[in-house]
């Protein structure tokens, strides 16, 4: 089959292109871009003006709320809403019910992902069983069902020998170790510490509790020579612990969250609970340098944090509300 896309936006990340045009499909395949000729005899056109024509996107940082949360959002309605923004491949935390700690549940969630044909599935195994932060899973059978990637979602692990046995775990065998920057202890608060949450009497979370995470993975890192994602970054002295690592030359990426890269704590507004996400929305300093840190390659990726929540336990007051929003429809918007 024969497929003509007119005057869209063409968009090629690998090569630098970014034009209006057409685009000529022949056999599932590619087959002219920006100037399509004239014999070309297309099956079907598709007018595409106003929109973007672009390599499917990968969103590093979706829940899909199934097993366990399917009154929250259901496996199928998610991986639609991610295909229906342009997502085709999304990485999925392993925080479902229960949790992703083996093998055969892993199995069953690409099974029913491919059985749905919207997009393509890279599920995170648990780093601990039940995110308890206390045994570590079987990464090696989980890699074989799957597993790109072992994470604790929100789970923080006390125990800092159990994070570096799973790290040196990870290390030997090549896998790379997912983790939110968060100290349990200091991040106790409900919105980031500062102007916005004193006046609202809002419990705070000082960029400390990002940040000594942050040294302690750092070091971690130096000793296990373990592979680390760092996952969704808010602050500015985030952003600047990663351009040090980096330029000491230790394995380490991080994203950041739409939500943090758009948004400030001034958004909380007169406590809209709909703004109650984690991390917590920061002052607008940390909001620009999240912004440059994404442009001269410090982080290495934007994501939509989708993570959706049940109308009952948003509208509530903001500091008993559930962290979480929807997102990854819009990302690309």
């Amino acid at each position: 089959m024969k497929i003509l896309i007119k005057n869209g936006r063409l968009v090629d990340p690998a090569s630098g292109l970014d034009q209006v045009g057409d685009l000529a499909i022949t056999a599932s395949r590619i087959t002219a871009l920006g100037n399509v000729s004239a014999d070309f005899e297309p099956d079907r056109v598709i007018d595409a003006t106003g929109l973007i024509v672009a390599p499917g996107l990968v969103d590093l940082a979706v829940r899909l709320r199934e097993p366990g949360h399917e009154h929250e959002g259901m496996l199928e309605s998610e991986l639609a809403a991610a295909a229906a923004g342009g997502v085709t491949s999304v990485v999925c935390l392993p925080d479902t019910d229960p949790t992703l700690d083996e093998p055969g549940l892993v199995e069953m969630l690409k099974l029913r992902a491919r059985k749905l044909s919207r997009c393509r599935l890279f599920p995170l195994g648990a780093l601990t069983r039940g995110l308890k932060g206390e045994n570590l899973t079987e990464m090696a059978e989980l890699h074989e069902a799957g597993c790109v990637g072992y994470s604790q979602a929100e789970s923080p692990i006390r125990d800092t020998q159990v994070l570096q046995r799973a790290m040196l775990y990870a290390s030997t065998f090549g896998y790379t170790v997912w983790l939110r920057p968060h100290d349990p202890w200091l991040g106790k608060g409900v919105a980031a510490s500062g102007a916005v949450a004193t006046r609202l009497g809002l419990s705070g979370v000082p960029v400390s509790a990002e940040t000594i995470a942050i040294h302690t993975i750092v070091e971690l890192v130096r000793v296990t020579g373990a592979r680390v994602h760092l996952c969704r970054l808010s602050s500015a002295a985030g952003v600047e612990l990663v351009r040090q690592a980096k330029a000491q030359g230790l394995p380490i990426t991080a994203d950041v969250s739409i939500n943090s890269l758009m948004l400030t704590d001034v958004d909380i507004g007169y406590f809209n609970s709909s703004m109650r996400v984690t991390p917590p929305l920061r002052q607008g300093r940390d909001r620009d340098a999240l912004r440059a840190g994404l442009l001269d390659g410090t982080l290495d990726a934007l994501v939509s944090d989708h993570n959706p929540v049940s109308e009952d336990e948003k509208t509530l007051p903001f500091g008993e509300a559930t962290p979480g929003a929807t997102g990854v429809e819009l990302l690309l918007s």
